[in-house]
C-alpha cells in the first residue's frame, strides 16, 4: 500500500474506550487512531478531512491534557446543517474519533455506554464545532481556518482539464500530488490554522 509519507508524522490521537474494555476489544480499552485510519474511513485526505482531524485532536487535548480522552464522553455541536457542504464529511470524522453520532450510534449496553445523540448540527455557536465532556460540562470552541495554507496555483489549470475530459495521466498524478501537498502543508503549519478556546 503506497501512500503520501507525510500521513506517517501526524500525530496519532490516544484514546480509552469503556465500551472497548468491557467488551475485550482492547486492553484497558486503550488504543490510538492515526490519520491514516481516518484517510481510509474518508476514502480520501483533503483540507476537510485534515481539518476534522486537526479539530478533534486540538479539543481533546484541551479537554483532557496529557490523558487518553475517553471515546463516548463527548459531545460535539456544530453550526452547520448536516445536510450544507462538508458538515458530514467533518462530522463523519468527529465521530470515527470520539464516537459520538446524531442518531444511528449505539444504543448502549445495560444503560451505558450510548453513543448516540451526542452530535448535533444546527448549533447555536460561533466556532467550526464545540466538544463538550459528557461528565463534567467542560467545553471547548474549536475554530479551523485553512486560508492561510493556499493551493498550488497549477492546480486550478489541472482541476479545469480534468473536467473538461482533457487531462493526461500525468496532469491527474500531478494534481493529486499537489492536493496532497497541501494537505501536508496544513498538518505542518497546524498552529496557525486551528485555535481552541475554553469555555
Amino acid at each position: 500500500m503506497h501512500y503520501p509519507e507525510f500521513y506517517d508524522k501526524v500525530e496519532s490521537i490516544r484514546l480509552v474506550d469503556p465500551l472497548a474494555k468491557v467488551l475485550g476489544a482492547f486492553e484497558n480499552g486503550e488504543y490510538e487512531i492515526s490519520y491514516i485510519e481516518v484517510v481510509k474511513a474518508a476514502g480520501h485526505s483533503c483540507p476537510t478531512v485534515a481539518g476534522a482531524y486537526l479539530m478533534t485532536a486540538a479539543a481533546l487535548k484541551a479537554l483532557y491534557s496529557d490523558k487518553r480522552a475517553v471515546r463516548g464522553n463527548i459531545k460535539v455541536e456544530f453550526a452547520e446543517v448536516l445536510e450544507d457542504g462538508v458538515a458530514g464529511v467533518i462530522g463523519n470524522v468527529v465521530s470515527h474519533i470520539t464516537g459520538a453520532t446524531d442518531k444511528s450510534g449505539f444504543k448502549g449496553l445495560g444503560g451505558k455506554f450510548a453513543r448516540h445523540s451526542l452530535m448535533h448540527f444546527s448549533a447555536d455557536i460561533n466556532a467550526s464545532g464545540r466538544f463538550t465532556r459528557v461528565d463534567n460540562n467542560q467545553s471547548v470552541d474549536v475554530i479551523y481556518n485553512p486560508s492561510s495554507i493556499p493551493a498550488d496555483p497549477e492546480m486550478m489549470p489541472l482541476m479545469q482539464k480534468m473536467q473538461s475530459g482533457a487531462a493526461t495521466p500525468d496532469d491527474m498524478k500531478k494534481f493529486g500530488q499537489l492536493w496532497q501537498d497541501r494537505v501536508r502543508r496544513i498538518f505542518e503549519n497546524k498552529e496557525s490554522v486551528i485555535e481552541a478556546k475554553e469555555l
